[in-house]
């Protein structure tokens, strides 16, 4: 069976770890993803090491829940948190220590104009080696471009990037992250078609972008991701079609291999 990582889950606990009370979306129901339920997942489809991102909804700035489960995981995860821009050197490399590579910047909730004094905080994850897990929608990328390339970090950008679904492959945002391949410090995730579609499953009107970027970034820039467990989905997600669609956007096996694990174990620092 092939192996596999998936670089983009998120785990919920309310019971364990309560919500802020005044955080804007409190997953609930079948949003719930527990650690063990996690594991559980993963286990059923032969997936060896996920990418835990903490996740704006539900928990805020809270790490909490993400580092237990990076914690409950004892090598099988890694992390990505949730901080504020002023956060200190000493806090990322506490982070660090448990387990978290990188920090999220997640300009498609929280908005341009909070992320453009980002420059130290960007800053301070050259300096540890530590990714900028960049959110973008649509061509929210072309305000924070140079402040993203001048910092010399190691960018990461969620979905695709997020380009709007009827803007076509030459829209701005889209082009400035095809670009950013050239930098040779971009990674993009292959996950979340759905963002980027206004058709359903299997979304093929996201397609062309999969492929612009397979051409753009090629394998060893890219990773795979399932955005488990699925929150605010307009409808039904299980994560076999979605790895079933990914073999199908993806049908060389060597570049499967890639994706899948080779990538990501090298840039995550994964074992085996």
């Amino acid at each position: 069976m092939q192996a596999k990582i998936d670089c983009h889950v998120h785990v919920f606990d309310p019971t364990r770890f309560p919500y802020p009370e005044d955080n804007f979306y409190k997953p609930a129901g079948a949003e719930i993803g527990t650690t063990a339920l996690l594991g559980q997942v993963l286990d059923a489809h032969g997936v060896q090491h996920a990418l835990i991102v903490g996740p704006n909804s539900g928990y805020g700035f809270d790490n909490r829940c993400l580092l237990d489960a990076l914690a409950q995981g004892a090598g099988r995860y890694k992390g990505v948190a949730v901080v504020r821009n002023d956060a200190s050197l000493a806090e990322l490399q506490d982070l660090k220590v448990a387990g978290v590579v990188g920090v999220t910047l997640n300009v498609a909730l929280l908005g341009v104009d909070y992320y453009r004094n980002a420059a130290p905080l960007l800053e301070r994850l050259r300096q540890l080696d530590m990714w900028a897990q960049v959110q973008v929608q649509f061509d929210e990328l072309l305000a924070l471009q140079p402040l993203l390339v001048d910092s010399g970090a190691r960018l990461l950008f969620d979905h695709l990037g997020r380009p709007h679904p009827q803007a076509g492959l030459g829209q701005a945002g889209f082009q400035a992250l095809l670009g950013l391949a050239e930098t040779g410090r971009a990674v993009v995730k292959l996950s979340s078609l759905v963002k980027s579609s206004r058709l359903p499953f299997p979304h093929t009107d996201a397609w062309p972008f999969v492929q612009a970027l397979l051409q753009a970034y090629t394998p060893q820039a890219l990773v795979w991701a399932s955005d488990w467990p699925f929150l605010r989905a307009p409808e039904r997600i299980d994560y076999g079609p979605l790895f079933a669609l990914f073999e199908q956007l993806v049908p060389d096996a060597a570049a499967r291999q890639a994706i899948l694990w080779d990538t990501p174990r090298r840039l995550f620092g994964f074992g085996a």
